[in-house]
């Protein structure tokens, strides 16, 4: 019973790790690491692959930092996310030293706030490696309604 408990709290400590812990030899882990927290509604693993003054740009919207991020808009991403599905269609990337930028074109469906959703996005995302971790140090979204 005991042995039974403390494997169950290993595994748990593990999988934790390794959400949390993207490859820091690839930028691409962080980025998906970034979009399955966000899924999962893991909103403390999504804050960390984002640096402090990241700016992500949406919609004509500008947040500045992490923090601004953190208090205005990732709740809404969250929510938004466990009720879509997000699928990338087209990816390309470019790395040069401690620099990464990385372009995905994607197709979302699901629901958002009980309405169906079906659109096309674009993505552009510059991630730099700080120590062992790629993080996010800037994002652009944006989407159109499937026709």
């Amino acid at each position: 019973m005991i042995r039974d408990s403390v494997l169950s709290v290993l595994l748990a400590v593990a999988s934790i790790h390794a959400f949390a812990a993207p490859a820091a030899g690839d930028p691409n882990a962080s980025l998906s690491a970034f979009h399955a927290a966000l899924a999962r509604g893991d909103k403390a693993t999504a804050l960390s692959l984002l640096a402090p003054n990241v700016a992500i740009y949406e919609s004509g919207f500008v947040e500045a930092s992490r923090d601004d991020y953190a208090h205005h808009h990732v709740d809404g991403d969250i929510a938004f996310a466990k009720t879509s599905t997000r699928k990338v269609l087209r990816h390309s990337e470019k790395m040069a030293g401690n620099t990464a930028i990385i372009w995905e074109e994607t197709e979302t469906t699901g629901t958002s706030r009980g309405n169906p959703v079906h659109s096309f996005g674009t993505e552009t995302a510059l991630l730099e490696k700080t120590g062992a971790q790629w993080v996010i140090t800037h994002v652009h979204w944006s989407s159109r309604k499937a026709k």
